[in-house]
């Protein structure tokens, strides 16, 4: 398979762009709807154990105007990971996603799978990765629901093959809680990104910033065999994917502002 990574020509891009993470959206931008709300086109689907583009148990689909992952074609999960990309890399921008959990997680997923999902940024391409690797090389805002029984955060870091600065020093735990709320129910939460390049990204949960960190940069323990960029690389730029991880979520919307366009 022919391998795709990005951070080669985005280095190009994002070296004639101003860093400045105060940068602002002119008043003529508009946001672009990612999910057109009628179907699939634009995004690539890539899943654990199978071929790039392969729906493996109609995982990911359309219902009622909503993206959904869901899982009542399985008869147990078996580590298909799966993830559904967006059609274009980006830089310096804004994402909003309307998510809720629903109903309960299929048998054989792992308990830390419970209400577990997320949406992946800076990610390498679907086509770069291996056959049986479960998460691209990315940054990760994980989308998580309580369980009744204490806190539980939403919009957490979670770097599979990448590392984070923050308070100026290189953070290599795998997963960082944000201060967010935690939702117990099947209630609708908005989650925002607020990323520029390589430089401070912020998640926003229901308006509020909940988790602030900069740098983002190859590394950790998971880091595919033969991937072709040392640890400490800086990742200025990717892919964006929704997560599929073994429990069912609803997506009713998925739009971004790029405010690469207002650079100077």
């Amino acid at each position: 398979m022919k391998k795709i990574y990005l951070f080669p020509i985005l280095l190009i891009l994002i070296c004639s762009c101003n860093q400045n993470p105060g940068n602002k959206a002119t008043s003529t931008q508009e946001w672009i709807q990612l999910f057109n709300g009628k179907d699939l086109e634009g995004w690539t689907i890539k899943m654990c154990k199978h071929p790039l583009g392969e729906n493996f148990n109609n995982t990911f689909r359309v219902e009622n105007g909503m993206m959904v992952t869901r899982y009542d074609q399985y008869e147990s999960f078996d580590g298909e990971y799966g993830h559904i990309f967006y059609k274009n890399p980006y830089s310096h921008y804004k994402l909003r996603v309307e998510y809720r959990i629903v109903g309960e997680q299929v048998p054989g997923g792992a308990g830390w799978a419970i209400k577990n999902s997320g949406v992946m940024f800076h990610a390498q391409s679907p086509e770069s990765m291996l056959l049986d690797q479960e998460f691209p090389v990315s940054i990760e805002a994980q989308f998580l629901g309580g369980l009744g029984d204490g806190e539980r955060p939403t919009g957490n870091l979670c770097t599979p093959g990448t590392n984070v600065v923050m308070d100026d020093k290189l953070i290599t735990q795998h997963c960082i809680n944000s201060s967010s709320d935690t939702f117990d129910g099947e209630e609708w939460v908005l989650f925002e990104l607020v990323v520029n390049g390589d430089s401070i990204i912020h998640h926003l949960v229901n308006g509020d910033t909940v988790l602030t960190y900069e740098k983002p940069q190859v590394g950790g323990g998971s880091i595919p065999e033969g991937y072709p960029f040392p640890e400490g690389t800086n990742i200025p730029s990717g892919y964006i994917a929704l997560q599929a991880e073994s429990h069912a979520f609803d997506f009713r919307k998925v739009e971004l502002l790029d405010l690469s366009l207002g650079m100077k």
